[in-house]
């Protein structure tokens, strides 16, 4: 095997390890560009064409592979289960009074414990705006209110 080609393999691996040790894609580009050039060195090819073969694939591999696996890698952050509640409006079914502990809203269906965000008691009937949560309690805020950011 010629001594480029062993260079070549040595890159290779090279690549594999770092892309292995790195959570994005970093050098995977690089690897299919080496694999080129070592097979052109098996062919008898120069090191300036092995050169030309290894930056020429590692830049189409770049350029036509990374914004494809681009949206398989990196997450899309969709808000899921208790967090779709915040911002929308529940029906009071108990009496919201922080001072007492007591307090309770129905949204779709489902009775969550509540606790006014102002602190002010809440009645029973109204309809409040669901602030944040706490573990499985809504804080909640009357409709109309302003609401202060965190």
């Amino acid at each position: 095997m010629p001594s480029a080609a062993i260079c070549w393999l040595a890159a290779v691996v090279l690549f594999l390890i770092v892309e292995a040790s790195t959570a994005a894609l970093v050098s995977i580009w690089f690897v299919g560009g080496s694999l080129c050039a070592m097979i052109a060195a098996l062919l008898g090819a120069s090191i300036p064409v092995q050169l030309v073969i290894f930056v020429a694939v590692s830049a189409l591999m770049l350029a036509l592979l990374r914004p494809f696996l681009r949206n398989y890698i990196r997450p899309r952050i969709v808000r899921t289960n208790a967090a779709r509640l915040i911002g929308r409006e529940a029906l009071v079914t108990e009496a919201i009074d922080n001072l007492r502990e007591t307090g309770a809203v129905r949204l779709d269906g489902v009775l969550w414990t509540a606790k006014s965000d102002g602190g002010v008691p809440i009645a029973e009937g109204e309809h409040v705006t669901i602030v944040r949560l706490e573990g499985s309690k809504v804080y909640v805020s009357p409709v109309g209110a302003a609401v202060c950011a965190e």
